[in-house]
């Protein structure tokens, strides 16, 4: 009895669904040829797009664009930059160890030492991508963040070729009315230093929050290379010279488009990121 009782609820089923469908296949129209619900394609995120034109400008000028490691040794990340054993950036407070010959880079320079390390000048490189501190995340800075380095070696290289460099790099991130001006700094691989800054369009230069109250942002450091470091690579400090420089390409963004907080970049609010 429960045999027969299972067979004809299966039965009864299947024809109830056959019945369905018949009436819906003539009842119901569809019209293939209607377009379908529209689906809102991503696209590349401004950091990417950022990345994607600095790298334009430099092929555009004839370097090369390198690859570097997120995970590097020490010896590459702060023996062959010239930094110092007591320099802060080797204490764990500021950067982060994997163990004690291991960090996640700090900076994209590194890439200029493997560089030369495999091969003679003239070398013409930029390197970009992701670098790691232990800083505290405020407006203008994050624990992670993207940097463009770059590196020109050759015969006769002066401080003019660096600053007609990064001039030209300016003008084309943020136009011809922008103002920039060059400061000189400090940094262990370079010698003379200088650091670049653009002018804050996000006050009426009385300054505000964002440029700390002095009209200026800056995006990165520059400078000559210092010969401690062609020594390290075993060029000839006398017939070569050189310039590096390296800047935020988040700083780059927000500079450029008004951004209030650099942390906004990546908490995914379609509002922003939609506006790119």
């Amino acid at each position: 009895l429960r045999r027969r009782l299972e067979d004809a609820i299966d039965a009864r089923e299947a024809e109830l669904q056959r019945t369905e469908l018949d009436r819906r296949l003539t009842e119901e129209r569809v019209d293939v040829t209607m377009p379908g619900t529209p689906v809102r394609r991503g696209h590349l995120h401004l950091i990417t797009q950022i990345r994607r034109e600095v790298e334009d400008i430099f092929l555009g000028l004839g370097y090369t664009v390198v690859d570097g490691r997120e995970v590097e040794t020490t010896r590459y990340n702060f023996d062959g930059l010239n930094f110092p054993e007591g320099h802060p950036s080797r204490s764990p407070l500021q950067t982060l160890f994997l163990d004690a010959e291991t960090v996640l880079r700090t900076e994209t320079s590194p890439s200029q030492i493997r560089t030369m390390e495999t091969q003679e000048p003239p070398i013409y490189i930029v390197s970009l991508g992701r670098v790691y501190r232990r800083d505290t995340p405020d407006a203008t800075h994050t624990p992670t963040f993207h940097q463009v380095e770059g590196l020109a070696v050759d015969e006769g290289i002066t401080l003019a070729d660096l600053e007609g460099t990064l001039d030209y790099l300016l003008k084309a991130l943020f136009g011809e009315a922008r103002k920039t001006e060059f400061r000189t700094h400090h940094f262990p691989f370079t010698e003379p230093s200088i650091e670049a800054h653009v002018s804050c369009h996000m006050c009426d230069g009385s300054g505000c929050p964002i440029c700390r109250h002095s009209g200026w942002i800056e995006i990165g450091g520059a400078g000559m290379v210092d010969p401690n470091l062609f020594e390290f690579v075993g060029y000839d400090a006398e017939r070569y010279t050189g310039f590096a420089f390296g800047w935020g390409l988040e700083r780059i963004a927000v500079l450029r488009h008004g951004i209030p907080d650099l942390r906004e970049l990546w908490r995914n609010d379609p509002r922003l990121l939609r506006q790119f």
